[in-house]
């Protein structure tokens, strides 16, 4: 697959960042250019330079980085467990697009028009249209359009969310699909079916399918489903072990996703606490369905890299993940991905902490107010010094009835000491965008 390279023009993301650092509507953008591609902007635009300036850094394709040795690690589990006639039967698509459609990232995955992660709060939109990925899961239809019936999906998927050690707008995900038809799942029992004979596979249409029942698909029949449960949670098992040793304890939780069904989530107990680490499940029948000669039934599963990178190495913090540091990368330049690492900090830095707090203007309110537009003005202009951003409190005069929020920032630098001096001039440089951008108060 062609190699796809991803550049912020410049002056366009002069122009992005101009939401923050004046009055000018957002009708006033045209375009944000990616890939030499110019995208009409909208309402719905919320992207940023500052995440723009992260596509195409595919961490998990760095010789060196934690989380392409998971990734490899994982590659190598599915291409030992799964051949055919000496090859792996599972191909991998690690270099995919992060720009997607709406089609893709929602509507494909049966995700229904009011379903929260859709939300301009959770979503980077590049247009109403277009977005970047959410999750790998987006690339689900395409591939299997193509044909292809099992594959991993690898790559770095954006979401708006808080800020803190443990979350990043951008992380890395491996999604993948297994399908099989009905020689291949009852090979050796040939008088079971995948089908219900009520549901006719030539014209699905006809068959309304229902997932009222918590075991199965009303389409698929018990046998089938339980079949392809089976062997979905003991090749994830397997996979669990092969990352985190033969004894790890673990446990299914019954979970919900709009693109299958029946749906679970797999723990495991480390370091004394129980550590979500996937979810899966059975893909609903009418995606497959909606691609084409539907006569399989699959299952698929999602994963992300960083969380399993900070559980098996110990590392602390997801900001390194992006670091440049020699003294971080050299830890994981190894030669045997299996080997046991332990990260040891290269140094520890201390904190700086600046509260702020605002009056809102007239048209928000404590409620209304979209802190995830502010997690990302506050990450544009203090960039990855930014640890963390916390909602300290909310307040409502009694008299007035005016609205004000306060807010804790940590700052702190992952490779030097900084100065209550530089974290004041850049603390200034917040309050004076979150003044122009929402025109607020500074209390």
């Amino acid at each position: 697959m062609t190699k796809l390279l991803f550049r912020t023009n410049r002056a366009i993301a002069i122009q992005v960042l101009s939401r923050y650092k004046s009055n000018a509507a957002p009708q006033t953008l045209t375009t944000v250019r990616i890939k030499d591609k110019d995208h009409i902007t909208d309402e719905y635009t919320n992207v940023t330079p500052k995440i723009l300036s992260y596509l195409g850094r595919n961490l998990h394709l760095q010789k060196g980085n934690p989380l392409s040795i998971v990734r490899q690690r994982i590659v190598e589990y599915f291409y030992r467990r799964f051949t055919h006639r000496g090859k792996p039967t599972f191909s991998v698509y690690d270099n995919l697009s992060p720009v997607v459609s709406t089609k893709q990232n929602f509507d494909d995955l049966l995700i229904p028009n009011d379903h929260p992660s859709r939300l301009k709060s959770d979503c980077y939109y590049i247009n109403k249209d277009t977005l970047l990925r959410a999750h790998m899961t987006a690339h689900q239809t395409e591939l299997l359009r193509s044909g292809l019936d099992n594959f991993l999906m690898i790559g770095d998927v954006y979401r708006r969310d808080e800020i803190d050690s443990t979350h990043f707008p951008v992380f890395h995900q491996v999604d993948a699909v297994r399908s099989q038809r009905k020689e291949e799942l009852f090979c050796d029992k040939p008088d079971l079916e995948i089908f219900e004979p009520e549901f006719d596979s030539s014209n699905p249409n006809a068959f309304k399918n229902s997932i009222m029942d918590p075991m199965k698909q009303s389409c698929h029949t018990l046998e089938a489903t339980k079949l392809m449960e089976s062997q979905l949670k003991n090749h994830l098992i397997g996979l669990c072990k092969a990352l985190f040793g033969e004894n790890i304890k673990h446990r299914w939780v019954e979970a919900y996703f709009p693109f299958t069904h029946p749906s679970w989530e797999l723990e495991i107990y480390y370091e004394n606490k129980w550590l979500e680490v996937l979810g899966c499940g059975i893909v609903r029948n009418e995606i497959l369905a909606n691609i084409g000669p539907n006569n399989s039934i699959a299952y698929a599963f999602g994963l992300g890299l960083e969380r399993l990178a900070m559980a098996m190495y110990k590392i602390p913090d997801i900001r390194l993940m992006w670091s440049t540091d020699s003294g971080f990368l050299n830890q994981f330049q190894i030669e045997n991905i299996n080997a046991n690492i332990t990260y040891k900090p290269v140094s520890v830095y201390p904190q700086c902490t600046n509260d702020i707090s605002f009056w809102l203007p007239e048209t928000l309110t404590v409620d209304t107010f979209t802190n995830n537009d502010f997690y990302d003005l506050v990450r544009d202009v203090g960039g990855d010094i930014i640890e963390q951003v916390k909602l300290k409190d909310k307040f409502i005069h009694p008299k007035t009835k005016k609205h004000s929020l306060c807010y804790s920032i940590v700052y702190r630098h992952l490779e030097r000491t900084l100065t209550q001096a530089e974290v004041n001039k850049i603390h200034k440089q917040i309050e004076n965008a979150v003044v122009k951008n929402y025109n607020v108060v500074i209390r």
